[in-house]
C-alpha cells in the first residue's frame, strides 16, 4: 500500500544572527504542493537570537522536494518576513540513516533581497504510519531464523527481528 503523503515532526528550536527591529518573531513551515502552513509561538524577548523549541507536525507529500522556513516579525503595521530558507527533503528523507531517526539540521536565512540574514535551527523526524509498523511487524513475524545470522530471533519485540541498521564502509587502497 503506498501513501500520497508523509508525516514530519520538525521542531524548530532557534535562530541565530537575525537583523529584525522588533522582538515578536516566529516561523511558518510550509511543504511544497501543500496550502497547509504550521508556525511556531511568537518569541516575545530573543532579539536577534530567538528560541521556540517548538515541535509541529507537517504534511510532506512523496513528489515534493522542499519545505518552506519563514521566519517573520510581527510589527504595528503588519507581519515582515525576515529571512526564508528552502530545505531540501533528501537532507531528511533517504540514505543510509532511516527516516525515524531524528536529524539536526541549520540553514542560512535569505532575506527578500537574496542577502544572508541569520541562521535557522531545526530538527526533523519522518514520523512512521500505522500502516508501515505494522508491516514490518507481520514480516519480521513469517521469519523463523535471522537470515543474515542463522539464529532464532529475539525474544520480546518482534518487529526489531528483521531489522538491521549499519552504514556501508569501503576500503579504497592499493596492493
Amino acid at each position: 500500500m503506498e501513501t500520497s503523503s508523509r508525516d514530519l515532526e520538525i521542531t524548530v528550536i532557534s535562530g541565530e544572527g537575525l537583523r529584525v527591529g522588533k522582538k515578536n518573531v516566529f516561523v511558518t513551515v510550509k511543504s511544497e504542493f501543500s496550502c497547509n502552513v504550521k508556525a511556531t509561538g511568537v518569541d516575545k524577548g530573543g532579539g536577534s537570537f530567538p528560541a521556540w523549541n517548538e515541535k509541529l507536525v507537517v504534511d510532506l507529500p512523496m513528489h515534493a522536494r522542499y519545505l518552506t522556513l519563514q521566519v517573520q516579525c510581527k510589527t504595528f503595521s503588519g507581519v515582515k518576513v525576515v529571512g526564508e530558507a528552502k530545505v531540501p527533503a533528501k537532507d531528511f528523507v533517504g540514505g543510509f540513516v532511516p527516516e525515524s531517526y531524528v536529524r539536526f539540521l541549520s540553514y542560512r536565512l535569505k532575506d527578500r533581497k537574496g542577502e544572508k540574514n541569520g541562521i535557522i535551527n531545526i530538527s526533523v523526524r519522518v514520523k512512521n504510519s500505522a500502516a508501515e509498523n505494522a508491516a514490518v511487524a507481520s514480516c519480521s513475524s513469517q521469519y523463523s531464523r535471522r537470515p543474515w545470522t542463522g539464529l532464532p530471533p529475539p525474544t520480546g519485540n518482534p518487529t526489531n527481528a528483521a531489522v538491521v541498521t549499519g552504514i556501508p564502509v569501503w576500503c579504497s587502497y592499493q596492493v
